[in-house]
């Protein structure tokens, strides 16, 4: 009997469908189950395998735990602060330019009477506290120099910030720090701050009752930038030890870019000339080292005097013990022996070259046949005038099109050489007019008394001119007229159409400058960064804390005349990572913080601080964004964050950076703050020309529109490219109306005829090589000691 096989009902079209419970961004049950299907968690398979511990147990383990962290802690403090350890550095740095130093100096002086106090050749003041069993090592740079302040700041392990009080006026006052003040606390903030303390000077001369309240109106300004900071009184001895003791028990904060790299403070310094009319010689610096490891093969970096070789490191006995010892000075002579510790090795010793050598001949093919040296023979005869962008050479002239050259032999009246067809084409300004620049030639200081006299108008004027343009950036970014009196498309020639800034390729190869071949690019920048910091921890070398005496070779005499004649600067010595020497191209983060200063064109010279290292150079600004190009910003506005990109020396990140801006005096204003993004020379950095038009007749989707073009060569130039509106439209160019640059245009919706079309335009920009280290070449006033072989 054939058994038939039932039919399974199908629903119709009206089959009720009822609506899904709603769970929210979250999953619910039955997906979850769904999607795992039966499977188990991973976790659950070996669980077996590990141990249970029980109450008792896991409480024992949790005390083993802290007992070896306390352990490591207390043998990091007795290697920092015990009998044979580095002293403890404080630099102390007034929040009042007015303040007394001497005073100040005077007090910690008359610490106490059993304390060891000493003051080495180059000002640094060392006390040893018997009871305390610790060092400390105070330097007190100059209140008005900036940079000497920083550099003091980069090496010290505490700041001390000391606010003064003049007068019983003083107390009225609403700002208790001045413009100094609130100068030097940004900078150190943003630079990398080690631990700080705050004190208050003077503070006997207001009454018992208001003494609080300043202290109160202190802290809370103070705590703006340091927050959660104790007030302490620095009248008496007794306050000067407080300090101190707060200052070795207190915890310390972490500077990564100085702890990874070596570094020392002069304690006692010579120059030694190599004789005959060499301008060079060797300098001798002493000083206790402090950070990582220093080996002598590796460069150094002295802020104001360059990076340089070391040929051989001694170490001596620390002449600064806690405890005074009554010896003779000869026992002294035969203690402070020193002993050659390393010699620098000519084969592994770094070489001081920062650039690359570009060879003229890697680009070239073959060496040309006799014929073709004939055939070009026989072209020269004949010249071709060009229409070519300002700067063009006569190789890239020759790959232009020339179907409106005209040819002129050199046997005719009317031949011009190419000088002159460049000096023509410059009347016709075909270049961008953002590409060159002013350069006003710095003036003497001028004289308060005749202000109005000797006011220059011609740069009341340019800045005047240099404000609108900003403003109008700001209002209107990138939008350029379009010429007409020559073609767009000559105008325009280096630049392209982009279907998506964000998405559509663009080659970092392509048609780089002839300075690309002079520095030096890593294939991985962030794992070369990781394996240089790896094996500098396990390379070793000399160990931190240890008293040596470093020599270094080819210092200039000049440079260090005039570090000798400049008060309380400090010489601080840093060691350099590998690569930190050559040349590449440097992007740094910045961040405005001046709203005072006018927004700052790209190209200008600025003044930098990357870490350890100080120089000038005149960046190219782009947006801060991910993605695989950037946009050129021609201003660095107000409350803005852009990235700035100029040929410089490697640095490795993390490394805080200062940027100032110079005066005609001379002086550096803080503008912005930031830290080292990286190397890249691949940094895409697009410059974005915007063209305007105007619906003349608009129909719907499509429209007419004018004042974008003005010839039709033009209109079928820039036929490929796509255009966009204000309000939203998409669209493109159909075809051209007439020989006035009227252009049919179809969009995606429909057009207002308040609306205004637009066409984006690009093209890479490079900066322009400007880097120039600053040294110490202005030399003020002559040191109290100075030891000069």
């Amino acid at each position: 009997m054939d058994r038939t096989k039932q039919e399974t009902h199908r629903p119709g079209a009206l089959k009720q469908t009822n609506k899904q419970h709603k769970t929210g961004r979250h999953r619910s049950k039955s997906a979850i189950n769904n999607e795992q299907k039966g499977k188990q968690n991973i976790t659950k398979v070996w669980k077996h395998l590990r141990k249970n511990l029980g109450k008792d147990a896991r409480r024992h383990q949790l005390s083993q735990i802290r007992r070896k962290r306390r352990e490591e802690i207390l043998i990091q403090k007795r290697n920092l602060s015990g009998f044979n350890s580095v002293p403890h550095l404080i630099s102390i740095i007034p929040l009042r330019s007015d303040t007394d130093v001497q005073d100040i100096i005077s007090i910690i002086k008359s610490i106490d009477e059993t304390a060891n106090i000493a003051t080495s050749p180059s000002g640094v003041i060392h006390i040893g506290i018997p009871r305390f069993k610790q060092r400390f090592s105070i330097i007190v740079p100059l209140v008005s120099n900036v940079l000497a302040t920083l550099d003091s700041a980069k090496v010290a392990n505490t700041i001390l910030f000391v606010n003064s009080v003049k007068s019983e006026i003083d107390h009225t006052k609403k700002e208790v720090i001045d413009d100094w003040g609130k100068e030097i606390i940004v900078s150190c903030l943003a630079q990398g701050l080690p631990a700080t303390i705050v004190a208050v000077h003077n503070i006997q001369k207001l009454h018992v009752k208001k003494r609080q309240e300043y202290k109160q109106s202190v802290q809370s300004t103070v705590s703006k930038w340091i927050p959660e900071e104790k007030i302490f009184e620095l009248n008496t001895a007794a306050d000067c030890l407080n300090i101190l003791r707060r200052a070795a028990s207190q915890k310390q904060r972490s500077v990564v870019y100085r702890d990874k790299r070596p570094h020392l403070l002069a304690e006692k310094f010579s120059f030694k000339n190599n004789g005959g009319s060499s301008d060079f010689g060797t300098l001798s610096i002493t000083g206790h080292l402090r950070g990582s490891y220093l080996s002598v093969n590796n460069l150094i970096h002295i802020p104001g005097f360059g990076d340089f070789q070391m040929s051989h490191i001694e170490a001596s006995d620390d002449p600064y013990p806690i405890e005074r010892k009554n010896r003779s000075e000869a026992e002294m002579d035969d203690e402070t022996s020193t002993r050659i510790l390393q010699i620098a090795d000519i084969e592994d010793q770094e070489s001081l070259e920062s650039e690359n050598i570009p060879d003229s001949m890697d680009a070239e093919q073959t060496w040309p046949t006799e014929e073709e040296l004939v055939e070009a023979a026989a072209k020269m005869k004949k010249k071709i005038v060009k229409i070519v962008p300002k700067g063009t050479s006569e190789y890239q002239a020759a790959w232009i099109p020339d179907e409106d050259a005209d040819i002129l032999s050199t046997d005719s009246e009317d031949y011009m050489s190419m000088e002159e067809v460049r000096s023509v084409d410059s009347d016709k300004n075909l270049e961008d007019d953002e590409e060159y620049e002013t350069i006003t030639i710095s003036e003497a200081p001028l004289d308060e008394e005749h202000y109005d006299q000797d006011i220059d108008m011609l740069e009341e004027k340019q800045a005047m001119e240099k404000l609108k343009e900003a403003k109008l950036d700001a209002q209107f970014p990138d939008e350029v007229d379009t010429p007409q009196d020559i073609l767009a498309k000559t105008r325009f020639q280096k630049y392209r159409g982009l279907e998506s800034f964000r998405t559509s390729p663009w080659d970092p190869k392509e048609n780089l400058p002839v300075d690309y071949a002079r520095i030096f690019q890593f294939k991985n920048f962030d794992r070369t960064r990781k394996r240089i910091y790896k094996e500098r921890e396990d390379e070793g070398g000399i160990q931190p804390g240890s008293y040596l005496t470093i020599h270094i070779l080819r210092v200039s005499s000049e440079t260090f005349k005039a570090f000798a004649m400049t008060e309380n600067q400090p010489l601080v010595v840093f060691g350099l990572l590998p690569y930190e020497k050559k040349m590449s191209l440097l992007n740094i983060v910045l961040k405005h913080s001046n709203n005072d200063v006018q927004s700052i064109k790209s190209k200008d010279r600025l003044v930098f601080q990357c870490g350890f290292r100080r120089f000038a150079a005149c960046p190219i600004f782009s947006q801060h964004t991910n993605g695989t190009k950037h946009k050129y910003e021609r201003y660095f506005h107000p409350d803005s964050t852009i990235v700035a990109s100029m040929y410089a020396p490697i640095i490795f990140p993390p490394c805080p950076t200062l940027c100032y801006i110079e005066d005609k005096n001379g002086k550096l204003e803080l503008i912005a703050t930031g830290s080292v993004l990286s190397c890249n020379p691949d940094r895409i950095v697009v410059k974005r020309a915007v063209l305007s038009g105007h619906p003349y007749k608009v129909n719907k989707k499509s429209a007419v529109v004018r004042f974008m073009f003005f010839y039709r060569e033009d209109i079928e130039w820039f036929k490929p490219v796509e255009l966009r509106t204000k309000y939203g439209r998409r669209g493109h160019i159909k075809e051209s109306l007439g020989t006035h640059g009227h252009m049919k245009c179809v969009f995606n919706g429909q057009l207002k005829s308040q609306d205004t079309i637009l066409m984006n335009l690009y093209k890479r920009v490079f900066p322009k090589w400007t880097y120039e280290p600053l040294f110490l070449t202005q030399p003020s006033c002559q040191p109290e000691i100075m030891h000069v072989e």
